[in-house]
């Protein structure tokens, strides 16, 4: 019968044997979800190009006209959109991120700034409000694959309140996708829009009723697209730091598994030596006997 040390390491390899089956495949629906998430990346980066390019266009066509979301103010009240996942196993794709916007946060405040927080993903919404930073709005259940709709949901409830004055400005901290190795966590500001610079005056274009009222019509479409940008880099880079992550983890469990295995062959040779020498032992007794 196994000795007490070998059946505890026996369950120990069972245990992260079952642990590497689950690692490997989250790795693998990560690795799918991936081609997706890039795919839908690259879709949507055509649009945001055009409609930058269209924004350019008519901001230099209207000259000094004005829209409520190009109005600079005095920060006050300052919305800050927090970026995360829903889910963990992420590997440092939440904690980067909530690091950023929480110093950001704290020199808000040493500013005499109030920040105004809107969270996309439980995870900032249960780190946060433990921190005892007060939710305006969660976005939850959307950065596995985000789509327009929600992007348009955001930014209305942000241009709604920057609109009222509720808030002043908005920063948005969020992950870059720069590729599937290298995701970067970002701060950059939503609210006031800036004009994207450049732009060739009319460029050979007739404005109908005006630059003007095109401008403002074309401002949240653009305020929306940037968003939904955000969102779409988001979901791809969680994909990529969660394959990663799952990679590294199902790595490590084979290799536990290894040394576990050795562990076990070993405890197992000194119980086959102890029983062999006990039967010498006996029989050697039984033999002087």
């Amino acid at each position: 019968m196994p000795s007490a040390e070998l059946r505890q390491i026996r369950r120990r390899i069972r245990s992260v044997q079952s642990t590497m089956k689950i690692t490997r495949a989250m790795e693998l629906i990560a690795s799918s979800r991936i081609v997706r998430a890039q795919q839908r990346v690259a879709a949507a980066q055509p649009y945001t190009r055009a409609m930058e390019e269209v924004v350019r266009n008519v901001s230099a066509a209207s000259g000094s006209a004005t829209h409520p979301l190009l109005e600079q103010r005095q920060v006050r009240t300052a919305g800050v959109l927090v970026v995360t996942s829903d889910r963990g196993l992420a590997g440092a794709y939440n904690t980067n991120v909530l690091r950023m916007a929480e110093t950001r946060l704290i020199e808000m405040q040493r500013e005499g700034i109030d920040p105004r927080v809107y969270v996309v993903g439980k995870k900032a919404q249960s780190y946060l409000r433990y921190r005892g930073y007060l939710i305006e709005h969660a976005f939850l259940g959307i950065t596995d694959t985000p789509g327009y709709g929600d992007a348009r949901a955001i930014a209305n409830a942000l241009m709604n309140d920057y609109a009222e004055e509720t808030i002043d400005a908005v920063e948005v901290f969020t992950t870059r996708y720069v590729s599937a190795l290298t995701q970067t966590a970002t701060r950059m500001q939503l609210l006031p829009a800036v004009r994207p610079e450049g732009g060739t005056g009319s460029a050979g274009y007739t404005f109908e009723p005006n630059a003007a009222a095109i401008l403002s019509r074309l401002l949240p479409r653009y305020v929306e697209a940037t968003v939904f940008g955000i969102l779409l880099d988001a979901s791809a880079s969680e994909h990529a730091a969660r394959r990663r992550a799952m990679k590294a983890a199902t790595e490590n469990a084979e290799e536990l598994t290894r040394l576990l295995t050795r562990q076990g062959n070993q405890a197992r040779q000194a119980e086959i030596t102890t029983e062999i020498s006990e039967i010498v032992g006996g029989a050697e007794a039984l033999t002087r006997g």
